[in-house]
């Protein structure tokens, strides 16, 4: 029999650190912002997440994960409910998930606001971000496919190393 840990909302929090994301292993779900709310009523727990989009195919794994993690440690009775509202931005990364992100080899997301140059919901035509190499940190980078290894990522190419990487793209 395994005894519950967790007891608290923070608890469980710590917990899901141990849940990474299949696309993004070197970040967990919870530094990655898809982790919205999480509510406990003795050995019931409910996760609430947003995907990072509507087609996310890594989220049914990450269901998967999460009920996996916190049945563990004792939960009886988990629950992982789909929040998709407000939708899930990559402003929501912290600049330390971006720094893991780069060191792993994949340039983060540049922030939306930034990218635009305002704040906008809709744009007619958003010009593209400079993306810099997560090598060698150079801007001397080029988008060669809008379509990565996973829908969440771009093909870009650093003209000053020649190294290939993903670009985790801007939401």
């Amino acid at each position: 029999m395994v005894t519950r840990v967790a007891a608290t909302r923070e608890d469980v929090l710590e917990l899901l650190k141990a849940v990474k994301d299949p696309e993004l292993p070197v970040v967990d779900i919870v530094e990655l912002g898809i982790v919205r709310d999480v509510a406990i009523d003795g050995d019931a727990v409910r996760v609430d997440v947003t995907p990072t989009y509507s087609g996310c195919p890594a989220m049914q794994v990450i269901e998967h994960d999460i009920v996996e993690r916190l049945e563990m440690r004792g939960f009886t009775n988990v629950t992982v409910r789909s929040v998709f509202s407000p939708p899930w931005t990559t402003d929501w990364i912290s600049d330390a998930t971006k720094r893991k992100l780069r060191e792993y080899g994949i340039a983060p997301p540049v922030d939306v606001a930034e990218a635009d140059g305002v704040d906008q919901l809709v744009t007619i035509r958003r010009s593209r971000p400079t993306v810099e190499c997560p090598y060698c940190g150079s801007a001397n980078t080029e988008e060669k496919s809008e379509f990565g290894s996973t829908a969440c990522k771009a093909i870009h190419y650093c003209k000053s190393c020649q190294q290939p990487f993903d670009y985790f793209k801007s939401f």
